[in-house]
């Protein structure tokens, strides 16, 4: 760990997740180490000017803190590959941002003696700088072993996302709730702006624009949207 309680970081997965994870940390004042290349290379160093990139094993080898932002399917088997050739160091923070996985994905890095962190902020990613506001008032899904919860849960604040915390058992349940608010919110939107497309309307994406938010805005405050009314741990 360098100076101050920083880490030295390094992003596994340059999509639109990763990159972003990445911006927020630096500008908490940690260091960034490297971030394996993505199929947008531009977009990522607008996101992360002069951070080097590097191979997966190279990341993980430099880094006192890697951040596993890879799609649901890959996360397995980069964990476990990066496991047979060595790269996961004792002492290690290991922090993946998949909703569906607690820290059980990461036991070929445990048994590295690598320190186990899931954290999702509960955003969607456009993988731009817009997500760094976006952030600053989102919550984050947060799963780790005890003794080192704190750890994942400052992660989540330097992040700027107020922490939630999110039992092992409770994941599958977690990423179902985050796939059906953004699934259903999407396919209602598209639809809906065909029809008003059909009726005539011009723009019809701008047209629903207040509709939308206004209807959202009310149907969380139904259901209970404030820090107040959040459980401090959601049990499976």
């Amino acid at each position: 760990m360098t100076r101050e309680g920083r880490l030295g970081v390094g992003v596994i997965g340059a999509g639109r997740v990763g990159p972003v994870v990445g911006a927020a940390l630096g500008g908490a004042g940690h260091a960034l180490v490297g971030i394996t290349r993505g199929s947008d290379p531009e977009r990522v160093e607008a996101m992360l000017p002069g951070v080097p990139v590097l191979d997966a094993t190279e990341v993980a080898r430099r880094s006192e803190l890697v951040i596993v932002a890879v799609p649901h399917d890959q996360l397995e088997g980069l964990v476990a590959g990066l496991a047979e050739v060595g790269a996961w160091q004792p002492g290690q923070l290991v922090l993946h941002t998949d909703p569906a996985w607690g820290t059980g994905i990461l036991s070929p890095a445990v048994a590295k003696g690598a320190i186990p962190l899931a954290v999702h902020p509960a955003i969607e990613f456009s993988g731009t700088s817009m997500d760094l506001r976006a952030l600053a008032s989102a919550y984050a899904a947060v799963t780790a072993p005890g003794p080192v919860l704190p750890i994942a849960q400052a992660l989540a604040v330097e992040l700027g996302c107020e922490p939630v915390v999110i039992d092992e058992a409770a994941r599958p349940a977690y990423a179902e709730a985050i796939a059906t608010a953004r699934d259903f919110s999407r396919s209602i939107v598209r639809q809906a702006a065909a029809l008003l497309a059909e009726a005539g309307v011009p723009q019809p994406g701008s047209f629903l624009s207040s509709l939308a938010h206004t209807t959202i805005d009310h149907a969380l405050a139904e259901a209970g949207s404030g820090p107040a009314d959040l459980p401090d741990t959601i049990q499976g």
